[in-house]
C-alpha cells in the first residue's frame, strides 16, 4: 500500500505527540507482520481521522479514552491512549473524570479496568494521583 506522504507525516507527527517515539516502534512492529499495516494506522488513523480538523487533539484523545473504557477488552490500548492524553495536555483530573464519566454508560467493571489503567498511565508518566474533590 503506497504511502501518502501529507497523511504519513501527519499521522507519524501524531503519533510521536502521544508518545515520543511511537510511530517508529508501532512502525517496526507492524510491519514485522504486513508491509501494508503501518500505512494503515499511520495514513488513515492518525493521519486521516486523529489529524482531522474541528476537535483538537486533547479532545480527540479523551473521547478515545471514553470508547476504551466503554470496550472494557483493550487494556493495553487504553493505557497508552490514557498517556497520550497526558502528554498532550489532558489534566489527570479531567482524565479521572472521562474514566468516572464512563461508569453510567459502560459499567463499574469496565470503569475498574478504567481505574487501573489510570494508575498505570500516571505512573508511567510521572503524574501524581489528583487530590479526591468528590462532588461539586
Amino acid at each position: 500500500m503506497p504511502q501518502n506522504n501529507n497523511l504519513t507525516l501527519r499521522g507519524r507527527n501524531i503519533m510521536n505527540q502521544l508518545e515520543p517515539g511511537l510511530a517508529d516502534k508501532l512502525t517496526n512492529s507492524l510491519k514485522e507482520l504486513d508491509e501494508d499495516l503501518p500505512s494503515i494506522i499511520t495514513d488513515f488513523v492518525f493521519g486521516a481521522v486523529v489529524g482531522r480538523k474541528g476537535l483538537d487533539i486533547k479532545i480527540r484523545e479523551m473521547l478515545t479514552v471514553a470508547s476504551l473504557v466503554s470496550l472494557g477488552n483493550a487494556h493495553d490500548q487504553l493505557e497508552l491512549h490514557m498517556k497520550g492524553a497526558l502528554n498532550v495536555g489532558v489534566t489527570p483530573q479531567d482524565l479521572l473524570e472521562v474514566v468516572i464519566q464512563m461508569s453510567v454508560y459502560a459499567g463499574f467493571p469496565a470503569f475498574l479496568n478504567g481505574l487501573t489503567a489510570y494508575r498505570a498511565a500516571l505512573a508511567a508518566t510521572g503524574h501524581a494521583l489528583p487530590a479526591a474533590s468528590g462532588l461539586k
